[in-house]
């Protein structure tokens, strides 16, 4: 007596079709089976056949002025917040909007350094004087950065540590 093989579960030898309506083998892969020589696979997930990334586009000069204008002047009331979103970004479209979000990021996170510090020493009374020493010269050295920025001019922060370079 012969034994047969068990059938495997929609595969060729038992006659059932694939999901398209043919049979295994006759233009897709079966389960565990590669590719034909050939063949190229379809559009990954999300994507429409035919898909390419398309390169970042640098912005205008004037769209850079403005981003920059609002980057310095959002962080007086949002923190490091638009410093870090324009630098994640913006980076990449140009070297104006680039280096602006990487120095009012600098900037934003050390005075974020600064008021936990003064959080910490508001125990004693220097701490509060020294949180509000720090919100004035967010608002002071923002404005600067913010008019310069409008005026397509360089700026750099006083009293800042580079962590971004």
């Amino acid at each position: 007596m012969t034994e047969t093989p068990p059938a495997q579960p929609n595969g060729p030898q038992n006659g059932r079709p694939g999901q398209d309506g043919r049979p295994y083998g006759q233009g897709h892969p079966g389960p565990g089976q590669q590719s034909g020589p050939g063949q190229q696979p379809g559009p990954g997930y999300g994507q429409q056949p035919g898909y390419q990334p398309q390169p970042v586009q640098p912005m205008r000069p004037e769209d850079e002025k403005l981003w920059a204008t609002l980057i310095h002047l959002g962080g007086i009331i949002f923190a490091f917040v638009p410093a870090l979103v324009g630098y994640l970004v913006l980076k990449d479209r140009g070297p104006f909007i680039r280096e602006h979000t990487r120095t009012a990021l600098n900037f934003q996170i050390t005075m974020a350094i600064v008021y936990v510090i003064s959080a910490i020493l508001s125990i004693i009374v220097i701490g509060g004087l020294l949180a509000l020493v720090a919100g004035v010269l967010v608002i002071i050295f923002s404005i600067i950065a913010a008019v310069a920025a409008n005026k397509g001019q360089w700026y750099k922060y006083p009293l800042t540590i580079e962590f971004i370079k």
